[in-house]
């Protein structure tokens, strides 16, 4: 039997749990390091009112490596439409008791793990209570990861930088130990300033990126994010990465495979577009390029095509 490759997946959003459906078919030997910087939506109700960190971004991770019946997946995946509990998903209250007969948020999603037979394991990037925080160009500062898009978008300046408050935050310990141990880091897909870089910007992580012997694999998102990316090539994408900390990448990996022309045309009337690459203008940081056809329709949106992005890491990997 093929051997099964340690991977070290970093992210959060839909972009991460896509990409771990698709490894989990490879590999057992993954671990999920998952941003906790989220404030809107139903987990931001529960952060504010439990005082717990936001569960959503676990729980799609948790669900997409668990190895359990559509049921329950769908029971986990409901959310409310009436009442007190209205958008609330059945999957982050779940959470939200297991923290509350565990000992700490970290046990709880272990336990949450184990209830879901999980291939692999869900780490949050730090236990700490952190906000994000976004510097614009115009000098505007923007508090909450749920607010950067919308307000980025009104002030129609490009962002500058993201931190976290308070800083520094402090590594959860074990996600230091599987990135030293890893054979793959991947960062990526998802949303840049507020998926994937977040995770960077926690004390150590970059460092212990920088010193694993592990390939470095970013995999650069299909279409740009309005408030977020909005004519940003794969060039900035990767320029934002380095700017908040990580050292150095091995490969790209990029979307060459065309946009359906009915999708491509609702994106970019919500000011989004496909991401364009310059193979050379990479290739001169010292990052080679793996280029593929990854374009899945998914209930209206485009995402990765999960099986064929694992394929292409686990291939890189060996």
């Amino acid at each position: 039997m093929r051997k099964q490759p340690r991977i070290v997946a970093i992210g959060g959003g839909t972009g991460l749990s896509t990409m771990l459906r698709g490894l989990k078919l490879f590999t057992t030997n993954i671990t999920a390091v998952v941003t906790v910087a989220d404030d809107g939506g139903g987990s931001g109700i529960l952060r504010e009112d439990l005082g717990i960190l936001p569960p959503g971004d676990i729980r799609n991770c948790i669900l997409a490596l668990a190895n359990t019946e559509p049921t329950m997946e769908q029971l986990l995946q409901y959310r409310f439409t009436e009442g007190m509990l209205k958008g609330q998903s059945f999957g982050n209250l779940f959470l939200a008791a297991m923290i509350g007969i565990s000992n700490s948020f970290e046990e709880a999603v272990k336990r949450m793990s184990e209830v879901l037979a999980v291939s692999g394991k869900v780490l949050p990037v730090t236990v700490e209570d952190v906000r994000l925080i976004a510097e614009l160009e115009n000098g505007t500062i923007i508090k909450g990861e749920s607010k950067i898009p919308e307000i980025q978008q009104k002030e129609n300046s490009r962002i500058k930088r993201i931190y976290l408050e308070p800083s520094p935050a402090a590594p959860f310990e074990e996600v230091l130990v599987d990135i030293l141990n890893a054979e793959a880091i991947v960062l990526g897909p998802g949303s840049l300033y507020t998926s994937v870089i977040p995770n960077l910007l926690v004390d150590g992580i970059c460092d212990a990126i920088e010193t694993s012997k592990a390939i470095k694999i970013y995999v650069c998102n299909i279409m740009t994010q309005p408030g977020e990316t909005l004519g940003y090539t794969a060039t900035d994408h990767i320029k934002a990465l380095f700017d908040h900390g990580l050292k150095s990448l091995d490969y790209v990996i990029v979307n060459k495979g065309d946009i359906p022309e009915e999708y491509r045309q609702r994106y970019i009337r919500d000011l989004s577009e496909p991401v364009k690459y310059d193979k050379e203008e990479i290739e001169k940081m010292g990052i080679k390029v793996v280029e593929e056809d990854l374009v899945a329709v998914k209930q209206e949106y485009i995402r990765h095509d999960e099986q064929k992005l694992a394929e292409i890491i686990v291939d890189l990997i060996s």
